[in-house]
C-alpha cells in the first residue's frame, strides 16, 4: 500500500521522471511546492505525509513541510493546505502518489463529517471496503471516516463512526477488529432469517445479534421472529434488525399510500412541504425509507421490543442522510460506504512550484497560491 523509494519510478507520471533526469544533468535547485483542492475539504494528510516522509529518509533527502490547517481541519477551495521545500531533484517524481493519497481522503472526511454532523444521535459503521479500487484505497477511506467523524463529535457531540469492517484498518476507530454479523449469503445457506441467526449466536454467543431481515421479504415477520426467538436479548438491548432492502421492492406491510400514512402519523410536516425527486423516494419509495424506518420500529414496538435497535443500510449518503436527520428517522446505526466520493473529479489534488531557489515563480493565474497573497 506504500510503494519505497525503489518503485516511485514505475509509480509516477512519465514527465516527472523525465524531468528528474533533466535536473540530474543540468543542476539541482531548491523548490517550494504549494499544495491545494478546487473544493472544499477537511485536512486528512497523514497518509500523505507520512508516505513522503518515509521516501524522504530512504533518500536521504531534507523535505520541509510546511502543514497550514491541522488534522481535521476545513480548508477552502484553491487555499494551499501545505507546503514542500527541498531539492526539486528529490521532490519532482513524489507529486504523483504524494497526491493520490490525499485528494480522496480529504473529500471522504467532509463527507464523513457531514453525515455524522446531521444524525448526531446515529453510530455510523464504515462498510465501504467492498466498494473500493484495492487495499490502499481502502485504507485512505476508513482513515478520512475516522477524521470526519473526529470532528463532528467535537463540533456537536455526535456518536460519529464507531468502527469499521475490516481488520486491517480497525486501528482508525480505535478497535481492534473489524464489526460486522452477516450478510445476505448466510440467510441464503441458512433458508431462514431465524436459523441463520440460530447459527450466528451459537458461534459468537458473546457478540450482539444484528440479524438482515430483508432476504424473503419479511422484514417485520422477521424481525419480530428473531426477538422472539431470543426474548431475553431482545429485552436486553443485544439485538439489532438490519434493513437492507433494495429498490426494487416496498418494505413488507408498505407501498405508496401506506408510506405516507406512517409519516403522516409520525411527522406530518415530512410530507407537506417541497420535496425534489430523491427526497420524495428516499421518504415514501421503495427500499429503505423514512416510511420504512418509522414503520419497523411501529411494530417492534407494538410487541413489546423498544430495546431492539435498528440498523439501516443501502444507498446511505450524504444527501439521504440528511433527508433522515430531517424526518427525525429513528435509526440507532447506520451502515454505509456512500461517504466515498461520489463525484471522483472533485478529489483531484494539485501541487504546483512557486519557487526555485527562493525566488518566487508560477504559472499564470497561480499567483494566489504564494503564501500571504
Amino acid at each position: 500500500m506504500n510503494p519505497t523509494n525503489s518503485d516511485v519510478a514505475r509509480y509516477t507520471d512519465k514527465y516527472f521522471d523525465k524531468t528528474r533526469m533533466i535536473v540530474e544533468r543540468f543542476g539541482d535547485c531548491r523548490v517550494t511546492y504549494a499544495v491545494f483542492m478546487r473544493r472544499p475539504v477537511l485536512c486528512t494528510p497523514r497518509l500523505a505525509v507520512g508516505w513522503l516522509e518515509e521516501v524522504a529518509a530512504e533518500r536521504g533527502a531534507e523535505i520541509i513541510i510546511d502543514q497550514r490547517f491541522p488534522e481535521g481541519g476545513w480548508v477552502g477551495a484553491g487555499e494551499p493546505m501545505l507546503y514542500l521545500e527541498g531539492s526539486f531533484r528529490h521532490l519532482v517524481d513524489l507529486e504523483t502518489m504524494f497526491l493520490q493519497k490525499l485528494g480522496p481522503a480529504c473529500v471522504a472526511a467532509f463527507n464523513a463529517y457531514t453525515m455524522c454532523t446531521d444524525l448526531p444521535y446515529v453510530a455510523f459503521l464504515a462498510m465501504d471496503a467492498r466498494h473500493c479500487a484495492g487495499a490502499e484505497m481502502a485504507e485512505m477511506m476508513a482513515y478520512a471516516a475516522s477524521v470526519g467523524s473526529a470532528r463532528a463529535r467535537k463540533e456537536s457531540a455526535a456518536k460519529g463512526f464507531i468502527g469499521n469492517a475490516t481488520d486491517a484498518t480497525a486501528h482508525f476507530f480505535g478497535q481492534s477488529h473489524g464489526f460486522g454479523t452477516m450478510p445476505h449469503a448466510l440467510i441464503g445457506y441458512a433458508n431462514s432469517t431465524v436459523e441463520a441467526a440460530r447459527m450466528y449466536h451459537a458461534t459468537f454467543p458473546d457478540d450482539p445479534l444484528y440479524v438482515l431481515v430483508d432476504y424473503f421479504g419479511r422484514e417485520v415477520t422477521d424481525s419480530l421472529a428473531v426477538c422472539e426467538a431470543f426474548p431475553e436479548l431482545a429485552a436486553s438491548g443485544k439485538i439489532g434488525v438490519r434493513l437492507d432492502t433494495h429498490g426494487g421492492r416496498f418494505v413488507e406491510g408498505l407501498d405508496t399510500a401506506k408510506s405516507y400514512a406512517v409519516l403522516d402519523r409520525h411527522v406530518p410536516e415530512a410530507i407537506r412541504t417541497y420535496r425534489t425527486h430523491d427526497e420524495l423516494r428516499w421518504l415514501t419509495g421503495t427500499g429503505v425509507t423514512a416510511a420504512a424506518i418509522y414503520h419497523l420500529r411501529e411494530k417492534l414496538d407494538a410487541a413489546g421490543f423498544q430495546a431492539v435497535k435498528l440498523i439501516a443500510s443501502s444507498g446511505f449518503s450524504p444527501s439521504k442522510c440528511k433527508l433522515m436527520a430531517s424526518v427525525k428517522a429513528p435509526i440507532d446505526v447506520i451502515g454505509t460506504g456512500s461517504y466515498l466520493p461520489e463525484n471522483w473529479s472533485e478529489t483531484y489534488a494539485t501541487a504546483d512550484v512557486i519557487a526555485y531557489d527562493g525566488q518566487n515563480r508560477v504559472k499564470v493565474g497561480r499567483e494566489f497560491l504564494f503564501p500571504d497573497s
